[in-house]
């Protein structure tokens, strides 16, 4: 599921939440004083901001440093506030008020796939690497994978976070479940099998980070 992080300044951060929910978005908002928290919280596809009225405030929020990498940033502006909007600044996208909850979708859905390569059709393709995340379906240079259901889940859940690194343990809880009374073994096992599936000649798709865990790379 795609987790946003919606900055509300007004009321309409209300409007924006239910509008995004109701398309089967998972919303953590906060209010605009809360904005450093909101952009340091982990596991965020995407972050949208309703922009405050004084331009001071909306450059320093456009400019946080908390942001994380790869993550686009769209911004939600009234029509008076376009002057004020630097086209040097790191914003994906923007929409106008009041806002068509469709076009926020697809807005939305377009920066996600600028930034990390995935479509409105979760498809994720990376390098010679196509996963196809509604059907379950793995292509290595166009060459169908078979994956078991975890090898692929493992692989979902790492690629659409890449760049970020993972302890083992946080993987058996995202990936097989809190409930989940195996050891981080069992991790390791898994990424090697799953590495021997999709990686080919000198092409790295899950690096280990020596003593913390594993991560899809940015840069592959």
């Amino acid at each position: 599921m795609t987790t946003i992080a919606l900055v509300f300044a007004t009321e309409a951060g209300g409007v924006l939440e239910h509008d995004l929910e109701s398309f089967g978005i998972a919303v953590a908002a906060s209010p605009l004083a809360a904005a450093d928290e909101a952009f340091a919280a982990a596991e965020i596809d995407a972050y949208i901001v309703e922009a405050p009225q004084a331009s001071d405030d909306l450059r320093r929020i456009v400019e946080a440093a908390g942001r994380q990498p790869k993550t686009p940033l769209i911004l939600v502006l009234r029509p008076d506030q376009l002057q004020t909007l630097d086209p040097s600044w790191a914003v994906d996208d923007f929409v106008l008020l009041p806002v068509a909850a469709q076009e926020l979708i697809l807005r939305l859905r377009r920066s996600i796939w600028r930034r990390r390569g995935i479509d409105a059709g979760s498809t994720v393709h990376v390098g010679d690497l196509l996963v196809d995340l509604s059907n379950y379906k793995v292509f290595v240079s166009e060459q169908p994978v078979t994956l078991t259901f975890k090898e692929f889940e493992l692989l979902r859940f790492l690629m659409t976070n890449r760049g970020k690194v993972f302890t083992r343990e946080a993987l058996l809880n995202r990936v097989w479940g809190y409930e989940y009374f195996g050891g981080a073994r069992t991790v390791d096992v898994h990424i090697r099998r799953l590495r021997s599936k999709i990686e080919t000649g000198s092409t790295v798709y899950i690096e280990t980070v020596r003593n913390v865990g594993y991560r899809f790379p940015i840069d592959v």
